[in-house]
């Protein structure tokens, strides 16, 4: 389905063609001067430049060839050559009735859908989530949601970091502290033990201490490297702990990522792609791909329009050792086994563009996707505290993601007025909806590739471009609706049959809707929820506008009042659709 706007410009590129002139200058564009109309035509001013006439005089020429369109309520030419466009109601409420038959209201979905891999979340075991696992989750999940809404097949991957030198860190840590463990028993035989002989709670305490010791006891992190290096090679004790170390952290993951409501289709990790490694690192050496530098394995990325040095990608190292890149390109061969997808998409912190810049271009050269394979970066900001420095618990340390939202959840909790006829349990659920609409949406209302601000304070606030705000308009809506439909009323049959405009605030509610199918098509080509946010804040600015101004409930006439309920519960299911893009819910009260 077109968009509204684009309808209009139509419209003036046939008046454009019937006077003479070339198509190209009827673009039309959303008015800056909402006072003096709604839309603008300002393609008269270089028309002039190209058929050596006044730009008023074309104005008017395309004024008059418009004429009583009834798309339109008022078009005038103005000095020195704009047009100024307003549109009529009923053209409005045709347009929106249209959107409303339609279940994506106007989004066009793909023609030919693709098969789209998304990489986000990017957890590694054995530690839990913290607030730099936030923006990867909740980006990624909403960048899936509006791929597969756009008709496409989506596979998200949590990828894993399953396989690196945390591994070894703790291994080591544990034969010091338990060094009477059968894994440590170089003559002990199977079975090993089938319960891990350490908890979760266990695993918090030993890594950090782990990791502590490694930057300060060089011994102590050789032990490691080689412990890591034991298990990559398949040392069987060291690959029954690891067994273990996985299916607890896997379970605690999960659970988080559950109460994130960020769901994955895969949870996979860098020890999937490992069995691939030594035939993909034959076949680069086979075919002069990679080539020996300084004892390390490389293949050489530079390209000869780069702006700056795009050093080699390292495969492997001196030692034999396989290296990040090594199992992001073992991962790509899996996934093209397994998908052949059309694209896959990495949401990772932007600070890592080299790195997938030097696999991307690696994957290409040696040809284990095809050319036509969309290989995309989405790299997203830090999110800081008010001091502007990475965000950190008081003492310091990085905070837990559990903690963060536990907090979140007690701002919007202060912020929540309880009702005599809302239980404690309701209060609950509802407070555990909106905290994580205020996370969601704090986060995600900013582009992806930028550092924002993470405060609390505004982040909870019922006030401005907040999540909690959006809810509360939405729980109005529904609100009204059940008032009207307890009173007898009904708009269940007709849906679709929306009417023209009586105020004006009413009316730019409906302009402001009719431009959902273009937000949408914006978001899903940008892999930008932001704007999405962005569209969602003005749409229920509006509306709180009209509501209140507008006396909806208490209208006297009847059809007048199923009009205006009409058009809110097509405001409302515009919302709910777009939140629930964001993975967001919306609670029956607030």
């Amino acid at each position: 389905m077109k968009q509204f706007i684009e309808d209009i410009e139509d419209i003036f590129k046939s008046a454009f063609a019937n006077a003479g002139y070339d198509e190209s200058y009827g673009v039309v564009t959303v008015s800056k001067r909402a006072d003096l109309c709604e839309y603008q035509c300002n393609g008269c001013m270089s028309a002039a430049k190209a058929y050596k006439k006044k730009p008023i005089d074309i104005a008017e020429e395309i004024v008059r060839q418009i004429g009583d369109d009834p798309a339109f309520e008022k078009v005038e030419a103005v000095m020195p050559g704009f047009i100024n466009i307003t549109v009529s109601g009923g053209a409005l409420a045709q347009k929106l009735s249209g959107m409303a038959k339609d279940e994506c209201f106007g989004f066009e979905k793909e023609e030919n859908p693709k098969t789209v891999v998304i990489d986000y979340g990017g957890a590694n075991v054995a530690k839990p989530l913290h607030v730099g696992h936030l923006r990867s989750a909740v980006i990624g999940e909403s960048v899936k949601r509006i791929i597969s809404h756009a008709g496409n097949k989506t596979i998200g991957d949590v990828h894993l970091g399953d396989w690196g030198l945390q591994m070894g860190l703790i291994i080591e840590q544990l034969k010091d502290d338990e060094p009477d463990l059968p894994y440590f028993d170089e003559e002990h035989t199977r079975p090993y033990p089938h319960n891990a002989p350490f908890t979760l709670e266990d695993l918090e305490r030993i890594y950090p201490k782990a990791s502590g010791r490694s930057k300060e006891d060089e011994a102590f992190l050789k032990r490691a490297q080689d412990a890591t290096l034991k298990l990559q090679s398949g040392y069987e004790p060291y690959v029954e702990i690891w067994k273990h170390i996985m299916t607890l952290s896997k379970a605690d993951l999960k659970k988080n990522y559950d109460a994130l409501d960020v769901h994955f289709d895969l949870w996979k990790g860098e020890s999937d792609a490992q069995p691939l490694i030594p035939d993909m690192v034959k076949d680069f050496k086979n075919r002069g791909i990679a080539v020996e530098s300084r004892g390390a394995l490389v293949v050489d990325v530079s390209m000869e329009s780069d702006t700056k040095e795009v050093p080699p990608c390292i495969i492997q190292k001196s030692d034999g050792a396989a290296l990040y890149a090594t199992s992001d390109l073992a991962t790509i061969i899996d996934r093209e086994k397994s998908f052949s997808p059309d694209e896959i998409i990495y949401v990772a912190d932007k600070r890592q563009e080299l790195h997938f810049t030097q696999v991307f271009r690696t994957a290409k050269k040696a040809g284990i996707i095809g050319e036509d394979t969309k290989l995309e970066f989405l790299g997203f900001g830090t999110m800081n505290g008010k001091d502007g420095k990475p965000f950190k618990t008081r003492s310091g340390g990085v905070m837990r993601l559990e903690h963060l939202i536990e907090d979140i959840k007690a701002g919007v909790y202060d912020k929540i007025t309880e009702s005599d006829d809302i239980s404690g349990e309701e209060i609950r659920r509802i407070v555990d909806i909106v905290g994580l609409a205020a996370l969601k949406y704090g986060d995600l209302s900013n582009q992806a590739s930028r550092d924002y601000v993470f405060d609390i304070d505004r982040f909870t606030s019922f006030e401005g471009n907040t999540g909690p705000y959006i809810l509360y308009t939405v729980v109005r809506i529904k609100s009204i609706i059940d008032k009207y439909m307890a009173g007898g009323g009904d708009i269940t049959s007709d849906m679709s049959d929306l009417s023209a405009p009586v105020t004006d605030k009413e009316k730019t509610l409906m302009i402001k809707l009719t431009s959902y199918p273009g937000v949408l098509e914006a978001a899903y080509k940008e892999l930008a929820p932001h704007r999405i946010c962005q569209f969602i804040y003005e749409v229920s600015d509006v509306f709180n506008g009209f509501y209140h101004d507008t006396r909806i409930l208490s209208q006297e006439d009847e059809e007048q009042k199923k009009a205006w309920i009409k058009l809110l519960a097509f405001t409302k299911d515009i919302l709910v659709q777009c939140l629930k893009l964001l993975s967001i819910d919306v609670p029956d009260r607030m």
